[in-house]
C-alpha cells in the first residue's frame, strides 16, 4: 500500500495537539482553574467575556459555587484573579474544540477522495467516539466539582487524564500503520514484555491522576522513605479501614502507590531493554529502546524533585510533559516490537 502522507501528517498532527492539550490541562490543575467556567455551552463559550459587564456576569456567576464559597472568597479573590483562572480553563475547551475541527474537517475530505482505506477508516470512526467521549469526561468531571465539594473527583480526573493519553497513544499507533506498512517477524518475548510494560505505565499514570487529584504530592515531601523514616508509612493504614479505600483514596496510600510503581516501571524497562540484547534488532528497535531507558530515568528524577520541593507549577508540569513522552516512547517501540 502505498503511503498517504496528508493522511499521515492529519494523524501525527492530532497527536500534537492531543499534546499541547494535556500540558495546558496540567496548567489547569496547577492553577486550580478547572473550576472557572461553571457551565457548558458548545457555542458561546468559545471565546472568553468580551465586555466588562459579561466578566463581571461570569465572575457573579462563579461565587454561586463551592469553590469560591468554601475557599476563594476567604483569600481575597478578585475578577483579576476570575480572569486569570478562567483563561486556562477557557484556553483548555478551546483547544478541544480546534481537535475536534482538525479532526472533522480533513476526515471527511479524506474520505470523499477515497484516500481512506477500510481498516484505518475503521479506526478513525474509534477515533471519532474516543473524542466525543473525552469531551464527556470533561464535562463530567468539571460537575464534581460543582455540587457540595469544591474539587473535583481524583478518580473522573484520572480517568479524564488517562483517557487523553490513551487517544493521543491510539492516534499515534494509527498513524505508524501507516508509516510502517510493511511486516515483519514478530519477537514475541519482548512483545510480551513491552505489552505488559505499557500497562504498568497506564497504570503508573492512573495513579499520576490519583495523586493530582488528592494533591497528595503536597505530604510525605522526602525521598527514598516517605518521612520520619518509614517506607511504608503509619498514616497510610489510619486514613481508612478498607485496604481498597486506603490506596484508592487516601492521600498516603495513593502516593505510597505511585512512588512505588516507579520502582515497577523503572525495572520493566530496563528488563526489557536487556532483554532485547538477545536478539538482532532494527534500528527501529534499538532506537525506541534507548529512548525509553533515557526517558524512564529522567522522569524517576523529575517525580523525585517534584515530591521534595512540593509540587511547584513548573516541576509539576514537567513531570505531566515526560510522562507523554514516555508513554509516546513505549507505544513506539512496542509498535516496533509487534509489527
Amino acid at each position: 500500500m502505498k503511503k498517504d502522507k496528508a493522511v499521515i501528517y492529519w494523524l501525527l498532527s492530532g497527536c500534537v495537539l492531543v499534546f499541547i492539550m494535556v500540558v495546558v490541562g496540567g496548567i489547569t490543575r496547577l492553577t486550580n482553574s478547572g473550576l472557572s467556567m461553571t457551565d457548558w455551552h458548545l457555542v458561546t463559550d468559545t471565546f472568553p467575556p468580551m465586555s466588562d459587564a459579561k466578566w463581571v456576569q461570569a465572575f457573579e456567576e462563579y461565587k454561586k459555587f463551592p469553590e469560591y464559597q468554601k475557599i476563594n472568597i476567604h483569600n481575597d479573590f478578585q475578577l483579576d484573579d476570575y480572569k486569570f483562572i478562567y483563561f486556562w480553563e477557557w484556553f483548555h475547551r478551546f483547544i478541544g474544540r480546534i481537535i475536534g475541527l482538525v479532526f472533522i474537517i480533513p476526515f471527511v475530505y479524506f474520505l470523499l477522495k477515497k484516500r481512506i482505506d477500510k481498516a484505518t477508516l475503521n479506526k478513525c470512526f474509534v477515533l471519532l467516539g474516543m473524542g466525543a467521549l473525552q469531551g464527556f469526561f470533561g464535562w463530567f468531571m468539571v460537575k464534581s466539582g460543582l455540587v457540595d465539594n469544591p474539587d473535583v473527583s481524583h478518580f473522573r480526573l484520572a480517568l479524564h487524564l488517562t483517557f487523553a493519553f490513551i487517544t493521543f497513544a491510539y492516534t499515534l499507533w494509527v498513524a505508524l500503520d501507516l508509516i510502517y506498512p510493511e511486516r515483519k517477524e514478530v519477537i514475541v518475548p519482548l512483545k510480551k514484555v513491552a505489552r505488559v510494560t505499557l500497562a504498568f505505565l497506564v497504570l503508573q499514570i492512573i495513579y499520576g491522576g490519583f495523586v493530582a487529584g488528592l494533591n497528595a504530592g503536597l505530604i510525605h515531601n522526602h525521598w527514598p522513605l516517605m518521612s520520619d523514616g518509614q517506607f511504608f508509612h503509619d498514616s497510610i493504614t489510619l486514613e481508612y479501614d478498607s485496604w481498597l479505600l486506603r490506596l484508592t483514596e487516601g492521600k498516603s496510600g495513593v502516593q505510597f502507590v505511585h512512588r512505588t510503581m516507579a520502582y515497577v516501571v523503572v525495572g520493566l524497562i530496563l528488563y526489557l531493554y536487556f532483554s532485547s540484547k538477545k536478539y538482532a534488532l532494527s534500528a527501529q528497535q534499538k532506537n525506541g529502546l534507548n529512548a525509553l531507558v533515557v526517558l524512564v530515568f529522567i522522569q524517576f528524577a523529575l517525580g523525585v524533585f517534584t515530591l521534595l520541593y512540593g509540587v511547584p507549577l513548573w516541576l509539576g508540569l514537567t513531570h505531566q510533559v515526560v510522562a507523554f513522552f514516555l508513554l509516546t516512547a513505549m507505544t513506539y517501540t512496542l509498535h516496533r516490537l509487534s509489527k
